[in-house]
Order: structure tokens, then sequence, then C-alpha cells
């Protein structure tokens, strides 16, 4: 008998028995929808982790203050040994494109009869350019605001959708930050992203020196945004800063840093490995119930060799060989296995779909968790319906021929 009519012959006897064939399949449905699943949220979180860091710019590095011997302390407790000069610094090393530092605090605005409480960040053009980060309205302020402490303002998407529920154009308009006037002349195009649960659009962007002499009396800055030019190169200019900072803040080789200095790529590169793990972990899980489902497999092809014993003494007597009756059961296996997967293929799809929409969980479905699962569970279908077709293809022809039930 050759494969096609040992498949035929496989999804009559499916047919045949609906129910105990549908059960049979429950653990093969169960774990292949699991497992398409579970690879869907963990890739799906992965890329949206991603995102979120690459939305931060491109070949950045960020630059902190420290807690380090030598450190100043703010009021507030805050270390603060950052100042645009060290930002100016850091512009004339090599292989730096753009640098952009940067000094927020909470705001309260207002707009007419509308007020939101924010964040005002100060900072200079170049952080738009490290952003990659373009208006929807207006522009960004110039080096001509910054130079002389300008109070203009650019809005994110989420401030302006609550101070202009109306739907004005806020270029142009006049906005109260902290009792403090200023005119706004651009609005960012919405980033659609969070970090830590912070909304990226939720902000306003004022100039460095305006933070720093109008809003906050301080000298200070809270943060650099430094960006190389090349993915090569974030090492090497690192490295430069860790030097340069060290010579501008005096720290001898007793003493440690007061500042930090984080590579977003190798930070990338780290939340990714630990995303795959993860999502090997939660397939890894997944896949038990497909282990369960083969043993159950198993079992009922074993009952179904009891029951089928007079059959297989009459096909070994008409000259059916030990390979044909070996062969038909592990295709009946087979055939279990794969209609099993094909339906926990489209729940699990559905699945991811319906978590995605309810949940609000980003999930990613691939071709690879697709082509995981059926590879799984055709296997697991081989490997537990072998037994019983060897069994089966074992019997002795006469002793099965005087079998009864």
């Amino acid at each position: 008998m050759n494969l096609g009519n040992n498949f035929e012959v496989a999804v009559n006897g499916i047919k045949a028995n609906k129910l105990r064939s549908s059960l049979t399949m429950l653990g093969i449905i169960i774990g292949v929808s699991a497992v398409i699943i579970m690879i869907s949220v963990g890739q799906g979180a992965s890329k949206k982790i991603s995102d979120q860091i690459s939305s931060m710019g491109s070949n950045l590095l960020m630059v902190s203050p420290g807690a380090g011997q030598g450190a100043v302390r703010g009021s507030g407790g805050n270390v603060n040994t950052l100042t645009v000069e060290d930002a100016e610094a850091i512009a004339g090393l090599n292989k730096v494109a753009y640098v952009a530092p940067e000094l927020s605090s909470s705001a309260t605005v207002g707009y007419a009869s509308q007020t939101w409480t924010t964040q005002f960040d100060g900072t200079t053009p170049e952080y738009q350019l490290i952003k990659d980060w373009p208006t929807t309205s207006g522009s960004f302020f110039t080096e001509d605001d910054v130079a002389g402490a300008t109070p203009v303002a650019v809005l994110g998407k989420t401030v302006v959708d609550n101070l202009y529920p109306d739907g004005t154009d806020p270029v142009g308009t006049t906005v109260r930050i902290n009792k403090l006037s200023f005119t706004v002349v651009g609005v960012l195009k919405s980033k659609s992203a969070s970090m830590g649960g912070q909304d990226q659009d939720d902000v306003i962007y004022i100039p460095i020196t305006t933070a720093q002499r109008r809003m906050l009396g301080v000298k200070y800055v809270r943060m650099i945004n430094v960006q190389a030019d090349t993915q090569e190169s974030m090492s090497y200019v690192q490295g430069s800063i860790e030097t340069l900072l060290r010579q501008r803040h005096r720290l001898t080789g007793v003493n440690s840093d007061d500042f930090n200095v984080r590579n977003m790529a190798s930070l990338l590169e780290t939340v990714e490995s630990t995303s795959a793990i993860l999502t090997l972990f939660l397939a890894g899980v997944a896949a038990i119930s497909l282990l369960v489902g083969g043993i159950g497999i198993m079992n009922i092809m074993l009952v179904s060799v009891t029951e089928r014993t007079r059959e297989i003494g009459l096909r070994m007597a008409v000259g059916a060989t030990e390979s044909d009756i070996r062969n038909q059961f592990l295709v009946e296996a087979l055939a279990l296995c794969l209609v099993g997967g094909l339906a926990g293929i489209l729940i699990g799809i559905s699945g991811s779909k319906i978590i995605s929409a309810f949940a609000g969980w980003q999930t990613t479905i691939t071709i690879s968790s697709i082509l995981l699962s059926t590879g799984f569970s055709a296997a697991i279908g081989i490997f537990f319906g072998y037994y019983p077709a060897k069994k089966a293809a074992g019997l002795d022809p006469i002793e099965a021929l005087r079998f009864e039930k």
C-alpha cells in the first residue's frame, strides 16, 4: 500500500471515530496554539521594547551625572556634575555627529481656559536631529533662541491635544509655562511610543538657556545626548567622552567617575537577548502540552491496534508486509498530529490577534513560529506513533486472526 492509500485510510479512520479523534487531537491543538501565542507575545514585546529604544535616537550615547567622588549635589539630592560647557567640549571630539544637553522639570501649562500638567525639557536644536523627530507644524527653535534665552516652545502631540481640543494650530499662540509666557514655534510629529510608562509626546521643548536662567536658575544639565557618526564608532566615542570628562572634572586615578555613559546599542542588544531567552522559555512551557498530546496519541494508537488486531491479521494474510502495517499506523498518527496542528495554527493566530485587540499587547506572528509548531507536531506524531506502529507490524498473522475482542 502506497503513502497516498495509507493517508486515505488514516483520514477515513479519523472520520469514523470523530469524537475520539477530536479528543486525541485536543492536546496537539492546545500545544500548537499555545506555542504560537507565546512566541507571538514574546516577539511582540521584544519588538515594542526595541522600537522604544530606537525611537530615542540612532547611534546614541547618553551621559548622565553620577555619584562618584567630587560630585556636587543639588538641594533635591540630585548629583549635578554636567554642564553646557561639557556638552560643547564633547561636540569637539572626533567621530561625534551631534550633541544636545537636556534639563527638564515638571510644569503646568495653560492656553486660554485649558490647562495641562506635563514637563518642559530645555535643550538645543541638535536634539531634533539626534531624535530624528520632525515637526508637523512650524519648526524647532534655533541657535539664536538658545543664545538669547528666548521664551519659545515646541509642543508634543499630547500637549497639543489637551490644550487645543478644538483643533487650533498652536504655532504663533502664546502659552503659559509655570506662569511664564512662551510663544509656540512648532509642533512635533507624534512618536506614539512610551518609555518606562511615560508618553514621549507629553512634553514641551524650550531652549536650554531659557530653562536654566528663566525657569530653574541653575547652571548644570541633567543629561547630555551624544550621537556618534556611525554604529561602529560608538565604543570609540564612549571611551573619548569618558577620558574627556575625567580631565575636565579633574578626576585622578583614585577618583571614581562622577558621570555615567550609557551605550544604547549595548542596551538594545541586552534587551533583545533577554527577550529571546524569555520567548524560548515561554515556547518551551507551551511545548510541554505538545508532549502531553503526543502521549495521548500513543495511548489511543495502542487502543486502535488492539481493536483492529483481526484486521491486521487479515491484511497480513492477503500479502501485506510488516512495513505496510507499520507505515499505515505511522501515517494515522501523523495525520492526527497534522490535522490537530492545522487547527492549532488557526486558533493560535486568532488568539494572538484577540490578545492584541483586547489586552492591548503587541503581538508578532512569524512564519518561523508556525513552521516550528507544525514541524514539532509532526515530529510528535512520528515519535509517539512509532511504538504502536511497530507493535502492530510485529503481530503474528495467525494469532491476530484468532483474536477476539
